[in-house]
């Protein structure tokens, strides 16, 4: 399970300052967190009192194992994402992983601009927990109601032609595209490793597969995690690429040698597309490649009933299964506490709170928003702003990227001539539901419509 950070000497080891590398850990708990509850939890979602049975789903499904790597690539994407401005899409090849992508999007708030009814505070919590996998809920794996998804996670193999196919005439994207070991078995997957043979690095996008390595399916080895490291990298070179290897088990160092890491490749990436596009011929270049290998079901129980499950096939779904065992309630309890949720989540159950302590580290903040909203404006448009978060976190974000940009506009409200904040789209598109005034104040509705005219106003 989960355990307190490692020794500061961490630090020394890669890009990572200690405020980095706290956060980094704290979001891939919270993400950890949001996925078991998912599997597990029907009622107490932050453990707010100790765990009972009747805060058990009563039938347990879904896919532990391969959850805890994707997570951890994710946020190691994100700051990639932030630190370099990129354009950027993860494809989750290990579709049964879906808690992870689902957690993930909760995270962000993209699941409950989507779903509003799945709000960000301890209600919501309860609402994303009892839907997954559950009578009238969602699917186990990353399926198209997950936000963003692109990729149908419960039929394995088509993850690298999918993340190929975004590539392809679109020159600024990066396509992190994770593949799973027992996936990386099948016909169509061991095929689609040539589709770099097809990607132009002057008119295409790039591609990053990271062959995530956990050893198991789920119920017998896998090969390629079995076969020498060095078949492995002749295997991987034949095809076509240049794959770095990763390996370990302690999260901190994990943490730092991965920041390192994706610096390295997309700097080799950058140089192989830089090249080409400034001779402006194109090559069949060797891609980087990453090879990740993490213990299948990375920070869950060690043990259960005396047999070993965490790195083994016995972490691939419900590592605890039997509610009405008081040791595997005792088991389960203690995993959900190890990642700290009370570190995590504020009374209410948000994670807003801590965003808006440094929204900068979170949130990038372009400077050709102001300048191009300027433009529209000038040339006779009339601008506004529709959006799920409420005023008080909308104001804290749009402030953040607006506010004293440009001498025009005081104000970000000054370049909207009309604000909707707490909309509940797509439901808003459709119902008749008046607006009401907001006070800036205090972010409380008005208890009676009104029709809006004022700019700025909402």
């Amino acid at each position: 399970m989960q355990t307190e950070p490692g020794p500061a000497a961490a630090l020394a080891e890669g890009p990572l300052n200690e405020g980095e590398l706290k956060k980094l850990d704290a979001y891939w708990r919270a993400a950890n967190y949001l996925s078991v509850g998912q599997i597990y939890l029907l009622d107490n979602p932050l453990l707010r009192e100790p765990l009972q049975v009747k805060h058990i789903k009563p039938r347990l499904l879904g896919h532990w194992g391969t959850t805890p790597g994707l997570n951890f690539l994710y946020v190691h994407l994100n700051r990639l994402i932030k630190a370099r401005d990129l354009d950027a899409i993860y494809i989750c090849g290990p579709g049964h992983g879906g808690p992870g992508m689902v957690a993930n999007a909760y995270l962000e708030g993209t699941y409950s601009e989507y779903y509003p009814a799945i709000s960000r505070d301890a209600v919501g919590l309860q609402k994303l927990f009892r839907q997954f996998s559950f009578p009238g809920g969602i699917p186990s794996h990353d399926a198209p109601e997950t936000p963003g998804s692109i990729h149908e996670g419960g039929e394995l193999g088509y993850a690298l032609t999918h993340a190929y196919g975004a590539a392809f005439d679109n020159p600024d994207l990066k396509v992190f595209c994770v593949v799973g070991d027992g996936e990386a078995e099948t016909g169509p997957l061991a095929a689609s490793w040539h589709s770099n043979k097809f990607l132009d690095p002057i008119t295409d996008g790039a591609v990053l597969p990271i062959l995530h390595l956990n050893g198991w399916k789920i119920a017998n080895p896998t090969v390629l995690a079995r076969i020498p490291e060095s078949e492995l990298r002749q295997l991987l070179q034949g095809y076509g690429y240049t794959p770095y290897i990763i390996a370990g088990d302690d999260p901190m160092e994990m943490h730092q040698r991965m920041a390192a890491l994706l610096e390295l490749v997309l700097d080799e990436i950058e140089e192989i597309q830089g090249a080409a596009r400034k001779k402006r011929r194109a090559t069949r270049p060797l891609w980087p490649m990453i090879v990740m290998r993490t213990p299948k079901g990375w920070t869950g129980p060690k043990v259960v009933d005396g047999l070993p499950v965490e790195g083994t096939w016995r972490a691939h779904q419900v590592p605890v299964d039997d509610m009405t065992n008081p040791e595997h309630l005792r088991i389960l309890e203690a995993w959900l506490r190890s990642y700290r949720a009370e570190e995590l989540f504020d009374e209410a159950g948000s994670l807003k709170a801590e965003l808006r302590k440094d929204i900068g580290h979170f949130i990038f903040k372009d400077p050709q928003l102001g300048p191009s909203l300027h433009r529209l404006r000038s040339g006779g448009k009339k601008l506004f702003l529709l959006t799920n978060s409420l005023w008080s976190y909308s104001d804290q974000v749009m402030g953040h990227l607006l506010d004293g940009v440009l001498p025009e506009y005081p104000s970000w409200r000054n370049y909207f001539d009309f604000i909707v904040t707490g909309a509940a789209k797509p439901t808003f598109f459709s119902s008749n539901a008046p607006f009401l005034e907001v006070d800036s104040t205090s972010g409380e509705d008005s208890a009676k419509p009104v029709v809006i005219r004022a700019i700025g106003a909402m």
